[in-house]
């Protein structure tokens, strides 16, 4: 990408420069931000200033975005548990912990990383960062993921997850006892209006989600739901959970403030299962990962309270 100016009318008195760009740039972080107005490429009123400069509602701020810089996606030779593999696509159990893809600050270890070591072929639509990568998961959430070996299969895997033909179902065990056997939650998600890494449902300027679940075992402070989702959004499930308030189990992002108390880095939220069609062969596939050792343990403990 090349370098870029953007141009800007200050809306509030007195805030500061870095926090107003933050919010105007929400794809940056306040710290990439930091580091570009520290270089000067932050004028107001034609004139470079400091991150801490308290801006007056009116004052025109132009930021010069410098061009990225390429960098190199090396492969890894990282443990992959993979379900099912071809000529065309490569189907793995992501654990918790692993990043799908590299990011700004984040180059190794990544799903990205391992899959370029296992495979050496991947189709290129995502560019160098995402290679073979159609749809993602979190960070800390586990579970089945399909990634393309080839241009024709992302083509027609990413068609199949947009027109809702691949079907995602998840297991999470959230907070509370939910009252509902089943319900659907809709809500347009968007990035949150004051937290730039978190999502909310919004009313303004979101997407479209929808989250179906069923309950699958209650446990008094706890449930076991199965998640299906109609749409596939940054952080659906858990928003749209902790949205009825019913967050999920270790959520750091959404859940209690508190700490947790299981033995869990992260959401206690795993993808189950992934159907689709196989892009050459036409034939229905489906392909499952057992619950990780971590979401285990906590079900046979809550099980065993409850004398399951």
């Amino acid at each position: 990408m090349a370098e870029e100016s953007k141009q800007y009318t200050a809306d509030k008195e007195g805030e500061r420069l870095d926090v107003f760009l933050t919010r105007m740039e929400p794809e940056l972080s306040r710290a990439h931000i930091q580091k570009i107005v520290a270089a000067g490429k932050a004028e107001v009123s034609g004139r470079a200033r400091k991150s801490n400069y308290k801006l007056q509602a009116g004052e025109m701020v132009l930021l010069t975005i410098p061009a990225a810089q390429p960098v190199a996606i090396l492969p890894e030779d990282i443990p992959l548990d993979v379900l099912y593999e071809d000529a065309d696509i490569i189907v793995v159990n992501k654990p918790r912990g692993m990043v799908v893809h590299p990011a700004t600050g984040v180059y190794s270890g990544t799903l990205v990383n391992a899959l370029l070591f296992h495979c050496h072929d991947l189709s290129g639509i995502n560019g160098e960062i995402r290679p073979g990568i159609v749809h993602r998961l979190d960070k800390d959430t586990s579970g089945v993921m399909v990634a393309a070996k080839n241009d024709a299969a992302h083509i027609d895997l990413a068609e199949q997850i947009r027109t809702k033909t691949a079907h995602r179902i998840y297991n999470a065990i959230v907070c509370g006892n939910i009252r509902e056997e089943a319900g659907i939650i809709k809500g347009d998600i968007g990035r949150h209006p004051t937290d730039r890494k978190k999502m909310a449902i919004v009313h303004e300027h979101g997407k479209p989600a929808v989250t179906h679940f069923r309950v699958l075992e209650r446990f008094g402070d706890y449930t076991l739901v199965e998640c299906r989702l109609e749409t596939g959004r940054t952080h659906q499930i858990r928003v749209h959970m902790a949205s009825i308030g019913h967050p999920v189990l270790g959520d750091p992002k959404y859940g209690p403030r508190k700490a947790c108390p299981f033995a869990i880095e992260g959401q206690a939220l795993h993808s189950l299962s992934l159907s689709l069609t196989h892009p050459v062969t036409r034939e229905r596939m489906t392909f499952t990962a057992p619950l990780p050792e971590d979401m285990a343990n906590i079900l046979k403990v809550l099980r065993a309270k409850y004398k399951r």
